[in-house]
């Protein structure tokens, strides 16, 4: 919802602002592997694939999806929902195998992530965005942090410091106490990332990452032409998406104008999984019927 904000400005602020354009132009409209683009009439509803990776020293090639959420947006309705995907979530993978479904990404890039979440969730999915973790943190630092107001403490005694640092499977220990608080970037990375010694497990995770979601985009409305060259530049190489320039324009005045209280959020908790150990690996083994079903409530099958 943040960057129909960003790329809407464009039109008006004239060549001073062309580089921004350019920048954009290249890290948008990325298509799906050899599938079309999809022919989503202005005005219609949507679905998008939202993708967060580890982009740090440990990977030469595609990372792990740290975060993996759906969402529909109905412009008519000023609606929106969040589902998200647990990470563990032991499938089938396309382009063969099985495994976490934080792991297609790794193997295909965006097309097999996609494929994999439209195959086991059978829900068709239009649009994908990408975003790494150094572009989170700039992201947040460029829109002067953001509110949150968490509900329980979040302490990890091996939080991974691989961002900025020497040693890329180094850990260190990270603590979010309960209440109203202002974040910055590192702050709201380390938020969004735990998954450790959180009462709710990695739930809880889900949980925070839609929290954040929702106080960019309240941030968002705050912002103006101004801010958009440091704000497109917080993006470069950490940032893509499928969905192109027009597109996002003219989401603009439905991002405005959605209210938290039309914001849905989904997360799989209770008889949705169920834990297994598979090759050594703690994992989630998915009730799909009961999953689809859930999916089904709101977003479209294939």
């Amino acid at each position: 919802m943040l960057l129909p904000f960003v790329v809407s400005g464009l039109a008006a602020v004239g060549a001073y602002f062309f580089p921004v354009a350019q920048v954009i132009l290249q890290q948008t409209g990325q298509q799906v592997g050899s599938r079309a683009a999809p022919q989503v009439a202005a005005g219609s509803p949507f679905t998008m694939l939202l993708l967060g990776s580890d982009d740090d020293a440990k990977f030469r090639g595609n990372p792990l999806t740290q975060s993996m959420i759906l969402v529909r947006v109905d412009p008519t309705a000023r609606a929106v929902t969040m589902f998200s995907i647990p990470r563990d979530l032991y499938v089938p993978i396309s382009g063969g195998g099985s495994g976490k479904i934080d792991q297609a990404y790794e193997v295909g890039g965006p097309d097999a992530a996609v494929r994999t979440v439209e195959n086991n969730l059978d829900v068709r999915i239009d649009y994908w965005a990408w975003i790494g973790l150094t572009g989170l943190v700039k992201l947040v630092d460029q829109v002067g942090g953001i509110d949150l107001s968490p509900t329980n403490a979040v302490l990890d005694d091996a939080y991974p410091n691989d961002v900025n640092s020497q040693d890329p499977y180094g850990t260190i220990r990270v603590a979010v106490l309960p209440g109203p608080q202002h974040m910055d970037g590192a702050n709201v990375l380390q938020y969004v990332r735990s998954r450790h010694d959180d009462i709710r497990e990695d739930f809880g995770r889900s949980f925070r990452q839609q929290q954040v979601l929702i106080a960019l985009r309240t941030r968002a409305k705050q912002l103006n032409a101004a801010d958009l060259p440091g704000l497109v530049d917080s993006f470069q190489g950490r940032f893509k998406t499928s969905m192109g320039v027009e597109q996002m324009r003219e989401l603009l005045p439905v991002a405005n104008q959605i209210q938290p209280a039309s914001i849905k959020q989904v997360v799989l908790v209770g008889n949705y999984t169920r834990n297994a150990d598979i090759g050594g690996q703690n994992v989630l083994l998915p009730n799909t019927s009961l999953i689809q079903a859930t999916v089904h409530q709101t977003f479209p099958a294939r």
